[in-house]
């Protein structure tokens, strides 16, 4: 089940959601409006999935970057998001696809009990311009079944988080050291 503004609300109220910062005019009817963090980093070269990937981080300015279609563009959220009691689920929304913009496609559910900013994959279909703190998607929160198995608790990859995350694949694909 999806959690209604007013139950993001209370839930936060009761410290069962974090978001920081949080802004209690930015729910809708049965999201919280996230926004585009002030960093970003960016790929215009051939990938390797069994090799860490090389990125230019920089800072967007507050007068905006225009994004070129072709480059891989990671970004981070401006809102820290985690529940031990709770999934989410983190969209773009329908004016950013409206502009050409598809964010955060592969990897929209954040398990319970991972604390992040969410790196965020962003695709330009054409030229577009963005700026820091713009409103870029809808978190939703979802209620689990079952026993919770907390995300910090199991170690996985991404629990360390602290920034725009590249793909950590190659450690599984190296998982002995060796070529894949």
């Amino acid at each position: 089940m999806i959690l209604t503004g007013p139950a993001i609300a209370a839930a936060v109220a009761r410290g069962d959601i974090t978001i920081e910062p949080y802004d209690a005019r930015r729910l809708s009817s049965n999201a919280y409006d996230w926004r585009l963090g002030d960093r970003i980093r960016t790929c215009d070269e051939s990938l390797d999935a069994a090799h860490p990937t090389a990125l230019t981080e920089s800072t967007i300015p507050t007068a905006g970057m225009t994004l070129t279609p072709g480059v891989l563009y990671l970004g981070i959220t401006h809102e820290r998001t985690c529940s031990e009691r709770y999934a989410q689920l983190l969209n773009g929304n329908r004016t950013i696809g409206a502009l050409g913009i598809w964010v955060h496609v592969s990897a929209p559910l954040g398990h319970t009990g991972h604390a992040i900013c969410w790196t965020l994959e962003i695709r330009a279909a054409r030229p577009v311009r963005l700026y820091p703190g713009m409103t870029f998607g809808k978190l939703i929160f979802l209620h689990t079944f079952g026993a919770t198995a907390s995300y910090q608790q199991h170690g996985r990859k991404y629990t360390a988080s602290t920034g725009i995350d590249t793909s950590r694949l190659y450690q599984e694909l190296l998982g002995d050291g060796g070529q894949p």
